[in-house]
């Protein structure tokens, strides 16, 4: 189901232009500015620039899982590659309270122009692992897969679909250009919404693009009943009661695969789960999961 598995995501040519783009957006470029690099003008009216700083970044808050430390650690290099910068605590793993996920050494105009864009990464990433892992832990008896959406941040769902990763959970479709998916609004222009054609337009689909999977989103029964005539992939159950959930996946069973989707939260993760489903999709892991609570501390040398 994923794009990805689990690894240094800054292998991604888009990270790296995202990290680059985010440092522009904080210390300048040459082409915003009259300076030949990157500028923290405070550091470098105050600071001297001889001094030597170690320091760590570290959760202030509990069951924090991890993730962006590897995007941290790219973040101190593109500002200084002299920077040494340890990874304690890897992505995927839980950090106690106060516990160092990484741990750094270099100039202090550095690490002080690095500092806020690290964080900034790093505190989304973790919130998104973390909530991740809790919707993970409440239907892990069911063997759901949960998955994220495409509900994410402009410019940086590398990141976020990395994150749940860390987190445990899976991918969904990418992008709008790895699966077809037919939701409400495509359906409505599908022959005039037919909801009994619906095999038709997975057929259509199939022709089109015969290498991609198809999923159908349906709201009822009888819709679910209508695209199952042509075998899609995936069957998107979309704000169902539970009761009609179990009746869908018992219908798709052998079949297709089943996603339920629409407003589920974590008081209700595992009754939906025990319906059966396949999946569950959440938009909340990457636009609701706020920012993680770290600290980056550090000390003059």
């Amino acid at each position: 189901m994923g794009a990805f598995a689990v690894k240094d995501v800054m292998r991604s040519p888009r990270a790296k232009a995202a990290v680059r783009f985010a440092l522009d957006e904080d210390l300048g470029s040459a082409s915003a500015l009259a300076f030949p690099r990157w500028l923290d003008a405070t550091s470098e009216a105050l600071v001297d620039p001889d001094a030597v700083a170690t320091g760590e970044i570290y959760p202030k808050g509990k069951g924090c899982v991890v993730a962006g430390a590897t995007v941290a650690r790219a973040v101190l290099k593109a500002v200084d590659p002299r920077i040494q910068v340890r990874i304690t605590v890897p992505d995927g793993a839980k950090a106690r309270v106060g516990e160092p996920i990484l741990v750094f050494r270099g100039r202090a105009r550095s690490i002080l122009a690095a500092e806020r864009t690290a964080l900034n990464f790093m505190q989304r990433m973790c919130a998104t692992a973390t909530l991740t892992r809790a919707f993970v832990d409440a239907t892990k008896r069911y063997g759901t897969l949960i998955l994220d959406t495409r509900k994410t941040t402009p410019g940086l769902r590398v990141f976020e679909k990395y994150a749940v990763l860390c987190g445990g959970g899976a991918n969904h479709r990418m992008g709008m250009y790895d699966r077809v998916l037919m939701k409400d609004n495509h359906r409505r222009l599908w022959k005039g919404g037919d909801p009994s054609a619906l095999d038709e337009a997975v057929r259509a689909a199939r022709a089109k693009f015969p290498r991609l999977a198809v999923e159908v989103e349906v709201e009822s029964l009888e819709e679910c009943a209508s695209a199952l005539r042509a075998k899609p992939e995936w069957i998107m159950l979309d704000n169902m009661s539970v009761a009609d959930m179990r009746r869908c996946v018992r219908m798709c069973r052998g079949i297709s695969k089943t996603e339920a989707s629409g407003g589920i939260t974590l008081d209700r993760a595992r009754e939906v789960a025990a319906t059966g489903v396949t999946a569950i999709s959440l938009g909340c892991l990457t636009h609701s999961a706020g920012s993680a609570d770290l600290s980056l501390e550090w000390r003059v040398v």
